[in-house]
């Protein structure tokens, strides 16, 4: 695993980044770690664990995923897909807000669930697996107010300085939400053996991981028609991160969880997005010559 480690250094150095990640084979238990035991800000990547909440508190009868309920124009957390970025009213079920929140990252259906959830559901749930480094501080909505505070009076514009970035409590594991590479891919691996919940939950969950539509990060390290990729990214300023699966023809199956934080402020930085598919390649096929 030596050069595999290598190979990492020097593809999170060229896409300047600073990178942590943890894979291992969901079935033998082989595993690569870079950092994997560090804490880092999860921002979106923790819907995953609001989704997990969400069908054990289902699979207990304590809520029904076919439930519609009401989500009023006004009020909404913001973003700029899904229920987030539409401007009427709308009557939506349980799962189908629950498709938005992963398949698009949909903060405002995220903080509907939430509400619905509970934060403290979700952190006994994350607690139950076994996660030890991984909690949830607030909702969706909170973290993104916690920016909007911290920017200051120039808002979203003063991002790009890098003494705002330093400032903003959203990036500071500390005090937000958090967890390590290597509790997510436990997750994970929870789900793909269905031992998060029951079977057709577990089903329910990987199944809107899959329909995930993001292909620039984990999705990009694996260009193959029979390869399949299932994950949920997150982003936040300077913050590109990934958890996910990948699924080989031969049954071969390994999750992998890839954080990383770049040192450019830009928006729009394209080899930060794909260094996350690199390094998780170079780790999945590490994993398959062992």
């Amino acid at each position: 695993m030596t050069g595999a480690l290598t190979r990492l250094r020097e593809a999170f150095d060229a896409a300047g980044v600073t990178g942590r990640l943890h894979a291992v084979d969901i079935d033998s238990g082989a595993e690569i770690s870079a950092g994997g035991d560090r804490t880092v800000v999860t921002a979106s990547v923790h819907k995953l664990c609001l989704l997990v909440a969400l069908h054990q508190q289902a699979a207990e009868g304590r809520l029904d995923l076919t439930e519609r309920i009401d989500v009023p124009a006004a009020g909404r957390a913001p973003g700029p897909t899904g229920l987030a970025a539409m401007l009427d009213p709308v009557r939506i079920s349980l799962r189908d807000a629950a498709y938005l929140m992963m398949a698009v990252s949909d903060n405002a259906a995220a903080e509907v669930l939430l509400t619905r959830v509970g934060l403290d559901a979700v952190n006994a749930t994350t607690a139950r697996l076994g996660l030890a480094h991984t909690h949830a501080v607030h909702g969706f909505r909170e973290l993104l107010d916690t920016v909007k505070e911290d920017a200051g009076p120039e808002g979203a514009q003063a991002l790009t300085d890098p003494y705002v970035i330093a400032r903003l409590r959203a990036l500071d594991p500390a005090r937000t939400n958090r967890s390590t590479p290597r509790d997510m891919t436990r997750l994970l691996g929870a789900v793909w053996r269905d031992e998060a919940c029951a079977p057709e939950h577990g089903a329910a969950i990987r199944r809107l991981l899959g329909l995930q539509v993001w292909p620039h990060r984990m999705a990009s390290g694996f260009p193959f028609d029979d390869v399949h990729v299932a994950g949920k990214t997150g982003s936040l300023p300077t913050l590109r991160n990934e958890v996910g699966v990948v699924e080989y023809p031969d049954g071969g199956r390994y999750a992998v969880a890839v954080f990383t934080r770049a040192a450019g402020t830009a928006a729009t930085l394209p080899a930060a997005d794909a260094v996350i598919g690199t390094a998780a390649r170079v780790a999945v096929e590490a994993l398959r010559a062992a």
